[in-house]
């Protein structure tokens, strides 16, 4: 009967200093085991940084959900205007209107509100 070879004995302070997490991979003594799970789905090194991270996104996916019903809104009052300007000869589109969009998205946010503009105004133009 053949028995099993003695693992090698690692060198002082290699990776004795670790310890198996709960899906086998080695971390530090200094943090905290937790599920593969937690650390897959936030990034998170602790279960106590995982918690604020989850309730953060679910703030953050209730932000976008208002966020995204405020541009649908803002679609529908787009088309009611452009039907109007369009019933009364005008053309669909303002140019000096959306100058005014682009400002005050790029006073608010910035440079990058500007690309947002212009991102929420191509939305609002709509196909009529």
């Amino acid at each position: 009967m053949r028995s099993s070879p003695r693992p090698q004995e690692n060198p002082p302070g290699a990776l004795s200093r670790f310890r198996p997490c709960r899906s086998g991979a080695p971390h530090s003594p200094e943090e905290p085991a937790m599920s593969t799970t937690v650390t897959e789905k936030t990034g998170a090194r602790t279960d106590e940084a995982a918690a604020v991270i989850t309730g953060a996104r679910e703030r953050i996916d209730a932000l976008d959900d208002r966020i995204i019903g405020l541009i649908q809104e803002r679609m529908a009052v787009s088309a009611v205007i452009q039907e109007s300007r369009i019933a009364s000869g005008g053309r669909r589109v303002n140019l000096n209107r959306e100058m005014e969009v682009l400002a005050h998205f790029s006073d608010a946010l910035g440079k990058p509100g500007t690309g947002l503009a212009m991102k929420v105004l191509e939305l609002c133009r709509g196909r009529i």
